[in-house]
């Protein structure tokens, strides 16, 4: 099993800035990649950035030139520097994982999901 560790999370005004970390732990045999997804009041869970064990990246629109995301392999450890942070950001954020972990019984892939931290930004 992987488990996944969130922090970073606050409470910030509009133009600022705030850092999301992410680690994984466990069973890992290998890490294909690692996000940041959203979820606002009332809206549907969006995909806010994605970066492969390749490095190749994909942002939302709506974060691209603010957001960058980044991975530390080392450390199974994903981050997310948020600049320049709009009220319309305001969202509980969540860490997703997709990796292979290793039971006795072989090798898994599965999708993880972090516990969410909540990023409010006031205008």
């Amino acid at each position: 099993q992987v488990q996944l560790v969130e922090s970073g999370g606050g409470l910030v005004q509009a133009g600022g800035s705030l850092r999301l970390s992410c680690a994984a732990s466990g069973s890992i045999f290998n890490i294909a990649f690692m996000g940041w997804y959203r979820q606002a009041p009332g809206k549907q869970r969006e995909l806010v950035a994605q970066i492969t064990s390749g490095s190749s990246i994909n942002y939302a629109d709506s974060v691209k030139g603010r957001f960058t995301i980044s991975r530390d392999n080392a450390k199974s450890t994903v981050y997310l520097q948020m600049n320049s942070l709009q009220p319309e950001d305001t969202a509980v954020y969540y860490c997703n994982v997709n990796a292979v972990s290793y039971t006795i019984e072989g090798y898994f892939a599965n999708d993880y999901w972090g516990q969410g931290t909540q990023v409010t930004v006031s205008s």
